[in-house]
């Protein structure tokens, strides 16, 4: 008898927080963490997210399951998200299409329509700090957490001009656990491990453009400048990583081996997303080790 009622104490605290970190493309890696977390039986009551993480989270606290959010990704054509909009701010790539999709899909939908608690992040250039995304529209939110600095547009929301979540936190911990606090983090990290060599972005190139001429314009000085510039900046969005994991201390932290893959590349949604599923499944003696502790502390305190 006690140890069913054991159990069932342990079903009743499988609750936790997630944090999903930025990442692009190797976001789709989220879907499969949420879904084998789920099917494991872990009940996630809040979510918090950055950059694409931010995309997954607002889809998943609306109440789409991870295969739904899958499919909707999988059916996107991602040649066509870019370009730039006639009222964008300046950027090397526009988000025009971005924005059409996300308007068709999410519409007048505001926070107020979401299942479960759910922040996203973006950093306002003018402040120099850290805003918590709650309230409005959620196309607005999600343009400004997927705002990387120079290469999509700042996104204006009043006397805001956001960019990117993770230029400042690049896994929202502190936030995931605002939304719960007496629920454990688990946090979804997508960048590369410190002491890797630092990477470079490759562009999105519209298919008009002859290849010839791209690689051309790959050999130009200011070209071979900005590779150096986006390698530092991938050195510095890891060590800022790193920094707010060890200040934020979420409990328990996946690492999707997503390294290979670039921040704006075309990619097999399904295929990333699997990644995630056996993220989750190599990590399942740690998750388990930690919510049975936790299981077996509160029956302590209650005895």
């Amino acid at each position: 008898m006690r140890g069913r009622r054991d159990k069932l104490a342990l079903a009743s605290n499988m609750n936790l927080s997630l944090a999903l970190g930025g990442g692009g493309s190797k976001g789709n890696a989220h879907l499969g963490v949420i879904r084998r977390l789920q099917q494991e039986g872990y009940d996630i009551q809040a979510v918090a997210g950055t950059s694409f993480g931010g995309i997954v989270a607002v889809f998943f606290a609306l109440g789409y399951t991870p295969d739904q959010i899958e499919d909707l990704f999988a059916s996107l054509d991602q040649k066509r998200l870019y370009g730039h909009g006639a009222d964008e701010e300046p950027s090397l790539l526009g988000l025009a299409g971005a924005t059409q999709w996300l308007k068709r899909v999410l519409g007048e939908l505001t926070f107020a329509d979401l299942k479960i608690p759910c922040a996203l992040t973006a950093a306002d250039l003018r402040c120099g700090c850290e805003v918590l995304l709650t309230q409005g529209p959620l196309t607005d939110a999600i343009l400004a957490t997927i705002a990387i600095p120079g290469i999509f547009p700042a996104r204006r929301m009043g006397d805001l001009e956001l960019v990117d979540g993770g230029t400042l936190d690049p896994v929202p911990v502190a936030p995931a656990r605002s939304l719960a606090p007496h629920l454990p983090v688990l946090a979804v990290v997508l960048t590369t491990p410190m002491g890797v060599p630092a990477q470079t972005w490759t562009l999105p190139i519209p298919e008009y453009v002859p290849h010839a001429l791209v690689e051309r314009l790959s050999r130009l000085t200011y070209a071979q400048a900005f590779n150096v510039f986006l390698r530092s900046f991938d050195m510095v969005y890891r060590a800022a990583t790193e920094y707010r994991l060890a200040v934020d201390k979420p409990e328990i932290v996946l690492r999707p081996n997503v390294h290979h893959i670039g921040i704006l590349e075309r990619v097999d949604v399904r295929q990333i997303a699997r990644i995630g599923d056996q993220t989750v499944e190599l990590a399942l003696p740690e998750i388990k080790k930690h919510f049975t502790w936790q299981a077996r502390f509160r029956r302590t305190l209650r005895l």
